[in-house]
């Protein structure tokens, strides 16, 4: 009987682990709010990276299990830098200047976002990803040309209707957490892109 009943509270050990790690993670974000923010934004960004790998290796049907650190790394960097910090103070930023009682408000952000942001922070992340990568300004300018406009029209197909509701209906404290589980399969786009 008592190994029963062991079980069971191990169980429900297990069964409430999610529930700690949501009630840790809402501590450190309400004590920590820019570095939890920057933390989740690297290991997320660092994930994308790895999975687009994982989904490469399997399209060309590689069985290789080698693994090219540097990607996760430098995405991993580019998350906990600039991802993270900047989105936290960027929903900030729209919060004060935009409050939910101006008229049209959440469209008002949406463009903001939309039409400023977006391309600013894209040619941000190729400006940063050729910088880590160690390329010169010269394969700067032809990723830029190659790529920034096909990236800024996905990203505004793909991005539109997920900001609209992460600006107008997600609590500010959580914007950047959807905005990064969004990214997750952004930033794998965004590898295939550097191929």
């Amino acid at each position: 009987m008592a190994s029963a009943a062991s079980k069971l509270r191990a169980e429900a050990g297990l069964g409430a682990l999610p529930q700690r790690a949501l009630a840790q993670y809402l501590r450190l974000l309400r004590l920590y709010p820019v570095l939890t923010k920057a933390a989740t934004s690297g290991i997320l960004s660092a994930l994308g990276n790895f999975l687009a790998q994982m989904m490469a290796k399997q399209r060309k049907k590689e069985n290789s299990r080698k693994l090219d650190v540097s990607g996760p790394l430098r995405y991993a960097i580019y998350g906990f830098f600039f991802t993270g910090p900047l989105s936290h103070f960027f929903y900030l930023f729209m919060e004060h200047w935009i409050p939910s009682e101006v008229p049209w408000a959440g469209v008002k952000r949406l463009l903001l976002d939309r039409l400023l942001f977006a391309p600013a922070f894209l040619l941000l992340f190729l400006l940063v990803m050729n910088f880590l990568e160690g390329r010169d300004a010269a394969a700067l300018s032809v990723q830029i040309r190659r790529s920034f406009w096909p990236a800024l029209r996905m990203n505004w197909r793909v991005w539109t209707p997920v900001q609209f509701i992460n600006i107008n209906y997600v609590p500010l404290q959580f914007r950047v957490l959807v905005a990064n589980l969004v990214s997750l399969f952004w930033y794998i786009y965004l590898a295939s892109l550097g191929k």
